[in-house]
């Protein structure tokens, strides 16, 4: 959801800038997932200053041109040469001094340097409309009243207002908050301030004749208001609408519409503007369709109706899918001059219900199916009515029609303040309890023995328990206000076995010791990512196209997270993350948690006496070995990957079962995330980890009195032969004396037979009780040659 700060603003006064407010509101629960600065217009005339032409001159070598002296509030006047046929002394103009960069309405926008014209020396530019974004006039130059002050910035003359729109991730519960109006309820509770209104009190309701409204569904239209507006003109929107409805994103589209819009982003109040002159009978019906009943929407598309959607209809047709979209043949357009402004309150599992039926996810429907302010449709309905009368003429030809048989009461509830000091932890007094409750306009009914009696307005949806209204506290209040203890007393689990949250923390300190940042994803993605359609578990009423099944690995959120950080100039990533995965085999659904490690870009950040290094399939190799061996698992046989996730890798497996998977995200994965470059992950299998570590036990040995030994061996072998093969046969071969198995060199190339591969291996031997002796290390060495020789057909290479 986008919130302007320029709008919010009209509801509150606060000297806040856009930072500190971007950090109001996340501490209370509306997080602030970015701010964006917005100029209204393009370059904000940056650079652009008021000037006065003192003198002008024909130039000497251009009939077109003249030569200007132009003072701009400096010591000196610029000299300008300037084309336009109407500049002359003694005008005032807006000037683009040196160094600025004009932002045209057509073209790119170019920087004014100081150069010759024609052999006359030109320090900056006069300004036509058209050359900064203005106007579309292109005739001459601006000339300005003659009160303008000389040396302003053009921004301030012309009340060109930067604006910063905050994009909030509005959790589901918080309905409330779905608007500037309720963004500004929180923000004043937090400062104690009262919010400010729109200024409806010239609403004078019309004489003319109110076009009757029959509600058949009562259940699913609780309040239905409306009114008719005669004479409109349907245009473009003026300046000051358009950029309001861009500051949040929206496209302008015509003085009736955007009213519309504007209204449902200020109040949270879904509105709807019929052409009057299309409604047959001139009678609203708010009824259910028929089932099977056809209905095309504004977007062309012809849908069928269930006998569950609730429809705005006239005497022979549905105009519209009640607080979800509009019908194609009964919106406004050009021709429009008579308009029938609807503003309602729905049922909000009726109107989720027809969204999710016909996968239409609009803004009214947004807040519709969370839940919005029954009280709110009559001053949303004025609201509109005198904004559209402004910017479209007309009159309001009737009265206000509101058939609200069930009126929505306030939640009335307990609270015992005692109750909300244990649940946040802190002893907050009654009387701070209370304070806050009313700046969110939460009414203290009475106090009997301690306990409180609050009525709760109904646009607050979520708050209809204690739990609730100590969350309400805890948010204005300050989760940052909250002390955390020095200490913090725990249980000690005596259990034989590793507890599972235990082994999760050490495996979580092992990996951010190591340089990996812990990541949580949402468990809900998109088809795209799964990896058997057949098992996917999908999501029946999803949020968008985005979020309509449940996830089957970790990787493609990994894959996410590292896009969102790539295109933020954040290239160099190891992260790793818990989560469960979800699949449905035979009809049952299955749950399965795993670990996921990732790592993309450089190893390390560069330095002057190290340079950079790119992380390779070694890296991850070494993070799953490091986290294999901090855990003791031991008995794992190494396999080579086949994934359709992946390019190539290993897995490990305990037993019939694969431990881990590790390597090269394939190409086709990382184009589906937009991910560039390579990327490394590693899954684990985190049940059968935990499986794994229960069944060992770790025992200490002394460390050895008597020295170690190394030899090298130099191997030619077939290019299918791994390091891997190498390693079990000489465990196999000396059980007692070897020690360990590395490999120093890897060689392939021309010198060596078609096939081949040139290994270099380290064998350190040692025994416990004794030195070691030639005749025993030659022995074991003689052993691992022919064994070598018989299993692999290894050659041994020599000099």
């Amino acid at each position: 959801m986008k919130i302007s700060y320029n709008w919010l603003k009209q509801f509150i006064s606060t000297d806040k800038n856009p930072n500190e407010l971007s950090q109001i509101l996340t501490d209370i629960g509306l997080e602030v997932e970015g701010v964006e600065e917005i100029q209204g217009i393009p370059g904000g005339l940056t650079g652009l200053v008021i000037g006065e032409v003192k003198t002008c001159q024909q130039h000497p070598n251009a009939d077109r041109l003249r030569i200007t002296t132009v003072d701009v509030g400096e010591a000196s006047l610029l000299h300008i040469v300037c084309g336009a046929p109407n500049v002359a002394a003694g005008q005032k103009v807006v000037v683009a001094t040196v160094g600025t960069t004009v932002y045209p309405l057509e073209g790119e926008p170019f920087k004014i340097n100081k150069s010759k014209i024609r052999g006359e020396v030109s320090e900056g530019m006069i300004c036509a409309e058209d050359e900064i974004g203005l106007g579309k006039s292109h005739e001459g130059i601006m000339v300005l009243p003659a009160d303008a002050p000389v040396g302003s910035l053009a921004k301030d003359f012309f009340g060109v207002k930067d604006d910063y729109c905050f994009e909030i991730g509005l959790t589901p519960n918080r309905a409330d908050a779905a608007s500037h109006l309720g963004v500004a309820r929180d923000v004043a509770a937090v400062l104690r301030q009262e919010v400010k209104l729109p200024d409806i009190s010239s609403f004078k309701a019309g004489s003319g004749r109110l076009m009757p409204v029959t509600v058949d569904n009562t259940n699913a239209c609780k309040r239905y208001s409306s009114l008719s507006i005669s004479g409109v003109k349907v245009a473009d929107s003026p300046e000051w609408l358009q950029e309001k409805l861009r500051a949040i994103g929206l496209r302008p589209i015509n003085n009736i519409v955007d009213v519309t819009n504007y209204v449902l982003h200020e109040l949270g109040q879904p509105l709807h503007a019929f052409d009057a002159d299309k409604v047959a009978g001139s009678h609203i019906i708010v009824r259910n369709a028929k089932e099977g009943e056809a209905f095309v929407t504004l977007d062309e598309v012809e849908r069928k109706l269930s006998s569950e959607d609730l429809m705005i209809c006239d005497e022979e047709k549905p105009l519209c899918i009640a607080g979800v979209f509009g019908g194609l043949n009964s919106g406004v357009t050009g021709t429009t001059m008579n308009v029938f402004l609807e503003s309602a309150y729905f049922d909000a599992v009726s109107i989720r219900k027809s969204s999710k039926r016909h996968n239409l996810k609009t803004d009214a429907s947004f807040r519709f199916e969370r839940g919005t302010d029954p009280d709110m449709t009559v001053y949303a309905l004025k609201r509109a009515a005198l904004l559209m009368v402004e910017v479209a003429g007309g009159e309001i030809s009737s009265e206000i029609s509101d058939i609200y048989p069930a009126p929505v009461k306030p939640f009335v509830f307990e609270v015992n303040p005692d109750n909300v000091r244990r649940l946040i932890g802190k002893n907050i007094t009654d009387e701070n309890i209370v304070d806050i409750l009313q700046a969110l306009q939460i009414q203290i009914a009475s106090k009997d023995a301690g306990v409180l009696t609050v009525y709760v307005p109904p646009y607050k949806v979520d708050v209809t328990r204690e739990v609730d209204i100590t969350e309400e506290v805890l948010r204005i209040y300050g989760y940052n206000n909250i002390e955390m203890k020095q200490q913090i007393k725990a249980s000690l689990n005596t259990s034989a076995k590793p507890d599972k949250e235990v082994i999760q923390n050490l495996v979580a300190d092992t990996l951010i010791a190591n340089g990996f940042n812990e990541i949580l994803s949402n468990s809900l993605t998109k088809l795209a990512y799964a990896d058997n359609e057949e098992t996917v578990v999908k999501i029946l009423n999803p949020l968008s196209s985005d979020l309509d099944v449940m996830r089957q690995n970790l990787l493609f959120s990994a894959l996410e997270a590292v896009a969102y950080n790539q295109k933020r100039k954040n290239p160099d990533l190891k992260l790793f993350e818990f989560g469960k995965t979800y699949h449905m085999v035979d009809g049952v659904y299955e749950e399965e948690q795993q670990l996921s490690l990732t790592i993309t870009g450089a190893q390390h950040t560069q330095q002057w006496n190290q340079p950079s290094q790119p992380v390779s399939f070694y890296d991850i190799k070494a993070a799953v070995d490091a986290l294999v061996k901090r855990l003791n698992i031991r008995d794992l046989k190494t396999e080579d990957l086949e994934s359709v996730h992946f390019s190539y890798g290993l897995q490990y497996v305990k037993g019939q079962k694969t431990l881990v998977k590790f390597g090269a995200i394939s190409t086709k994965a990382l184009k589906k995330a937009d991910v560039n470059g390579m990327v490394y992950c590693a899954v684990f299998n985190w049940e059968l980890l935990l499986k794994a570590i229960r069944k060992n036990k770790i025992t200490y040995k002394e460390v050895a009195k008597f020295p170690a030994v190394r030899r090298d061996l130099s191997l030619l072998i077939d290019r299918q032969v791994t390091f891997d093969a190498l390693k079990n046969i000489a465990e196999r071969t000396e059980r007692k004396l070897l020690k360990s198995v590395g490999v120093f060199d890897v060689y392939v190339g021309d010198k060596l037979p078609a096939g081949k591969k040139s290994y270099a291996l380290s064998f350190e031997l040692q025994d416990e009780e004794k030195t070691l002796t030639d005749k025993q290390i030659d022995s074991v060495i003689q052993k691992l040659i022919l064994n070598f020789e018989k299993e692999v057909g290894a050659e041994i290479r020599k000099g």
